[in-house]
């Protein structure tokens, strides 16, 4: 672990090198965290195109489920460049990384539809992701650690801040493109071949950000170290085959990132794709008062890493995370009132039940795309309600029932498949389904959110306090982590728990949460993934987490 001791060295004022160490490095992660969410933003138009061949609700499951397979890996990135960071340098490695995020997001904006190539466009397409979320596994650890050695003891916290401003930033200049580009061909065209273009541009920022990092000289602190022979002989050894270094590993996980994880993509990816599938509103207005949001947030990194140099890392963190979980149900809430005022007036006034035997119910998520769910009534009852995000509550009945739907005073029992088959199954079904809608549409449910009727101000400041959640938990993690270990090590050590907690509890959110919505019908279920996360956190931090804003990182 960093220790504190009085071999720190002199605070001071930023230097002119320090400020383009700065400048230079969040400018080049702006850049690779915009290749990496461009994905997030476009996933709507990636199921279309490439997974076509399954029904809808599954096709965005498997694009949001693609989107985290960049997560999943981040991890074993983490693991092979951090120790090539401790080995050889910490410039050199985050230069690999960021030309293979770079020519990942350019070939997907080159890469051929399911309906060109078949099954082969979403297998190479999860491999690109792959290769993005291997880059990135390495580029955070390099870009945090590498600022940080730059900085004086008692401004850590700020300068790292602008490191956690880069992926907001990147998702920030990614809306910017993607609404920029939407504008100028229109919707139809940006729908048709229009959402390749971001990717596309993305090798131009790719030049940019080697030539702006290849300006860069080496970390002092690891120039010093291989200058005096002190480097790592064996960093993955070191970082966690000895328990010394491993619990603190642990506990910085455990008790910091991953409820900063999950806070953080329930702030700026869940709430957009909670305003598009859930809340219907179209996704050029959702991006739209996303980057809104962003804007007015994004300088509280910068604010909560100063705040972190003067009362410390653990109580901003922690505090934020407690406080996503104590006000996650009503802030989502609240934001399907302002954003979809006739949804939550129609819930009100005509809720929805599924009365069924829980054993005739499938879970409506369908891997293969050959699963009609027709099979029992429970699933034929459920399948269009799954479809059209209609939030409903389920009664249990006895075996044997046949399903029904409920829509305020009206009651549909769906057609019992054990007497239908072939073309007569078919017609009861479509019969059943037109019914249904019928009786959603005069009970005031909206096929789509209504722009004029949305309160846009109250769901820019609701977004906005979404962002200002992830500002407290995100802005002072950097330094925590780099205060956490050992320089000679300090750059596997803390990447691993870093993307793990970003990469698998954050990363896999919105997949998971929406699996949840699928399996219970509660358009408000999936928050209970994060909230329980994020009170976890809270609790390991509060009883292991030291506080680390006083100590010197030269050892």
């Amino acid at each position: 672990m960093a220790t504190q001791g009085e071999s720190a060295p002199k605070h001071h004022k930023a230097t002119q090198n320090e400020k383009l160490v700065i400048a230079a490095s969040s400018l080049g992660t702006v850049f690779e965290w915009y290749d990496f969410y461009l994905y997030g933003l476009l996933a709507t138009y990636i199921s279309v195109q490439f997974f076509s061949g399954v029904n809808e609700t599954t096709g965005f499951i498997f694009a949001l489920a693609a989107f985290a397979a960049g997560f999943a890996v981040r991890p074993f990135g983490a693991l092979v460049f951090g120790r090539i960071g401790d080995l050889v340098g910490r410039k050199n490695t985050f230069l690999v990384t960021m030309g293979l995020m770079g020519l990942s997001t350019f070939a997907v904006g080159l890469l051929p539809s399911y309906a060109t190539i078949g099954v082969a466009a979403p297998i190479i397409l999860v491999g690109l992701r792959l290769i993005q979320g291997l880059a990135l596994g390495g580029e955070y650890g390099g870009a945090a650690t590498y600022v940080a050695e730059h900085a004086p003891n008692n401004k850590r916290g700020l300068y790292t801040s602008w490191i956690q401003t880069t992926a907001t930033m990147g998702l920030f200049a990614a809306l910017l493109v993607v609404i920029g580009t939407r504008t100028v061909i229109g919707e139809e065209a940006f729908k048709d071949w229009g959402w390749r273009l971001p990717f596309i541009v993305s090798i131009l920022l790719l030049m940019v950000s080697l030539w702006i990092r290849m300006q860069l000289n080496e970390s002092p602190v690891f120039q010093k170290m291989k200058d005096e022979g002190k480097t790592s002989k064996a960093p993955l050894a070191e970082a966690f085959g000895k328990w010394g270094n491993m619990k603190w590993v642990i506990i910085a996980l455990l008790g910091a990132v991953a409820g900063q994880g999950v806070v953080w993509y329930t702030g700026q990816f869940y709430a957009l794709f909670f305003l598009e599938k859930t809340l219907m509103v179209d996704g050029a207005t959702a991006n739209i008062l996303i980057a809104i949001s962003l804007a007015l947030a994004t300088p509280f990194f910068v604010f909560f890493g100063w705040l972190s140099d003067k009362i410390g890392r653990k109580p901003i963190i922690l505090f934020g995370c407690a406080l996503a979980a104590a006000t996650y149900f009503p802030t989502f809430k609240l934001l399907t009132d302002a954003a979809n005022p006739a949804l939550a007036a129609a819930q009100v006034s005509a809720p929805v039940t599924v009365t069924a035997h829980k054993d005739d119910c499938s879970f409506q998520f369908d891997p293969v795309g050959k699963n009609k769910f027709d099979a029992k009534s429970c699933d034929i009852a459920k399948t269009y309600l799954a479809k059209s995000g209609i939030n409903y509550t389920n009664i249990e009945a006895p075996a044997g029932t046949i399903a029904s739907v409920k829509v305020g005073d009206q009651t549909f029992t769906a057609p019992d498949p054990a007497f239908l088959s072939g073309d007569a199954k078919k017609a009861a079904i479509a019969t059943y389904q037109a019914d249904l809608k019928g009786a959603l549409t005069a009970a005031g449910y909206p096929a789509k959110a209504d722009t004029s009727q949305m309160n846009k101000p109250l769901v820019v400041g609701i977004l906005f306090y979404l962002v200002f959640l992830v500002t407290m938990v995100y802005g002072p993690i950097a330094a925590l982590l780099v205060e956490l270990f050992p320089s000679k090590i300090r750059y596997t050590s803390m990447s691993l728990p870093y993307h793990i907690g970003n990469g698998w509890f954050g990363g896999f959110l919105p997949t998971t949460a929406f699996a949840m919505v699928a399996a219970t019908g509660n358009i408000y279920y999936g928050l209970w993934y994060p909230i329980v996360v994020a009170v976890g956190t809270v609790i390991i931090g509060l009883l292991f987490l030291p506080e680390t804003f006083k100590r010197s990182i030269d050892q």
